[in-house]
């Protein structure tokens, strides 16, 4: 596949949406050059493919503004793969999206989306309605999303906002992940809001005491249990998504509507 597969992943906070990128990042790394970039204020998505925080373009430009390179905005982490954070402002102070913005327009002045890569990710905070949050889609730095969610209220509430965006953007919908929180018919529920909003399941991640045992260490499941279950979950879930060629326009429930489906499971 010669043209870069740009994607982007959005979910609700602390939903499972850094693991899941540095997972894919980590099992796609094998076979792909491959670039995340992680777009929340949390700065926490390339940790476990780095093994450490690593510092921000934020906090890299307050440090120094001019003859910024590649080298000074990029490490590299597990698998070669190329890692990135934006940042944020201190809590309290300033807009969190607005780190998205000035990274975006860094990473392009610098040329990093003209490298040979095959797979760039986009971790995207998905319960934050800013316009920063919105930047890989309306500035077409990524072509299609994912959303993870698991089939607690919260999460799909705000899968369904992201939806709304996403339509509203003229985005293409590859599918929900879900990442299980062990609730009562949770599968049935995140197949039927699939069904509802118009995309399908392209994967599911089962709760496992591995995946926090792992980011203890700060390492992906890939690194650490290389032949658990969990991981092959993981590599398969890389694998749906790089080869996926079936895209939707999501359809998106009004709040009345999506109370009465969540109710039903209720």
């Amino acid at each position: 596949m010669s043209k870069t597969k740009k994607i982007a992943i959005y979910g609700k906070g602390g939903i499972g949406k850094s693991t899941t990128v540095s997972n894919i990042a980590a099992a796609r790394s094998k076979d792909s050059e491959v670039l995340v970039i992680g777009c929340d204020p949390k700065a926490d998505t390339t940790r476990t493919l780095v093994g450490r925080r690593i510092p921000t373009i934020l906090d890299i430009l307050k440090l120094k503004k001019k003859d910024l390179n590649q080298e000074d905005i990029i490490v590299k982490g597990f698998g070669d793969v190329k890692c990135v954070e934006s940042g944020g402002p201190e809590p309290g102070v300033g807009c969190a999206g607005r780190g998205v913005i000035v990274a975006m327009n860094l990473l392009e002045r610098l040329g990093v989306f003209k490298e040979n890569l095959d797979l760039i990710i986009y971790d995207v905070l998905g319960d934050v309605v800013c316009g920063g949050f919105a930047v890989p889609l309306r500035e077409n730095f990524a072509d299609e999303v994912y959303i993870v969610t698991s089939g607690e209220y919260m999460s799909l509430y705000a899968a369904n906002n992201i939806c709304k965006g996403i339509k509203k953007l003229k985005g293409n919908l590859g599918g929900i992940i879900c990442n299980c929180r062990g609730i009562e018919n949770e599968l049935e529920i995140v197949e039927e809001f699939a069904k509802i909003v118009n995309t399908k399941i392209i994967g599911v991640m089962p709760r496992n005491e591995l995946v926090q045992k792992a980011e203890i260490e700060a390492k992906t499941v890939i690194e650490k249990f290389p032949d658990s279950e969990q991981a092959e979950l993981y590599i398969e879930l890389g694998e749906n998504i790089y080869n996926n060629q079936k895209f939707d326009i999501p359809k998106p429930m009004e709040v009345d509507d999506f109370e009465k489906f969540f109710r039903k499971f209720h």
